[in-house]
């Protein structure tokens, strides 16, 4: 038994969410040797609604918190105190009461192409089926492919790369860095370059969430955190947040710490069927980072003109 209660970490039951949980507590044990005690940290596994309905696109249930609520509602209960989530699939806005005042160092932010018949979006024959749940890999393959059909697919991981071996799909894109946290950077055709593919916000990038307040779970968590992969987090989100950024909106963006230690931060906004497609970039200081988020997302809005509908979420 441990002289104090256990550090209870809130996750979702996928093997990649475990893995990213298991990194996680493997970092808290390394940086805080007492939480190597039996007994000092339990992982929590949450079953949520994004992950219980997989035969509708996220939009059409409730948006991508549907990954976060009931860990949400664990946490503010007090059945948990720190979760563990893709940054990615993190709402534009946070539950009343929990904060995220941890992000690791980012992996790899780029998508991966999965193909079994083409080694590039650009080799594919005309009339190939991407498979993809994502409407900004939607719209951005189809802004640059308007020959190629996309169809829903979701699932795991490992379900959708068993789809295109299985040829339901001619191809799919996925997150390298999910890939290689659960070991299958080998699934990978070819990883594609932000200015063909520019990557969801926080793709990448892994957040953990705490209570307000919560004095012991955020100093244990300060150890850990990455504040370059935060400030760059902080700009993609602001830019999220003018936007009013759901899952329903193609939306894409990716802040990076330049060699001469500037932020430099690139965003996307799109049509979901490819035929409109806008861009922004600012270049500044970290110390800026939400400023150029919020100032890249009023550029975005303006060029895009009425056809970009607003959703919260």
């Amino acid at each position: 038994m441990t002289p104090f209660p256990a550090l209870r970490i809130g996750t979702r039951g996928s093997r990649l969410a475990l893995a990213q949980t298991e990194g996680v507590r493997d970092r808290l044990i390394a940086a805080h040797p007492a939480l190597a005690a039996p007994g000092a940290v339990e992982i929590v596994v949450i079953r949520t609604t994004g992950d219980a309905v997989q035969d509708r696109p996220l939009a059409e249930i409730g948006g991508k918190g549907l990954f976060t609520r009931e860990i949400d509602e664990a946490m503010l209960e007090g059945r948990i105190d720190i979760a563990v989530h893709s940054v990615k699939d993190v709402p534009t806005w946070l539950p009343d009461g929990i904060e995220m005042p941890c992000t690791l160092a980012r992996e790899d932010p780029r998508d991966a192409l999965i193909c079994t018949k083409a080694n590039s979006l650009a080799g594919l024959p005309a009339g190939a089926v991407i498979g993809t749940a994502s409407l900004r890999r939607q719209a951005q393959v189809l802004a640059r492919r308007p020959d190629l059909v996309v169809r829903m697919l979701r699932g795991n991981v490992e379900t959708r790369i068993r789809k295109i071996a299985e040829g339901a799909f001619d191809a799919t894109l996925l997150a390298i860095a999910g890939l290689k946290r659960i070991g299958l950077a080998g699934a990978a055709t070819a990883v594609i370059e932000p200015e063909e593919m520019l990557p969801a916000v926080g793709q990448g990038a892994i957040g953990v969430t705490a209570r307000a307040g919560d004095d012991r779970a955020t100093a244990l968590l300060a150890a850990i955190h990455d504040a370059d992969t935060a400030t760059c987090v902080a700009a993609e989100r602001a830019l999220l947040a003018v936007l009013d950024g759901s899952c329903r909106t193609p939306i894409a963006a990716l802040a990076i710490i330049t060699e001469s230690k500037q932020l430099l931060l690139r965003g996307l906004l799109a049509r979901p069927d490819g035929t409109r497609l806008v861009t922004a970039e600012r270049l500044g200081t970290s110390a800026e980072a939400v400023a150029l988020g919020e100032e890249a997302g009023r550029d975005l809005l303006a060029r895009f003109g009425p056809g970009h509908a607003r959703h919260r979420g």
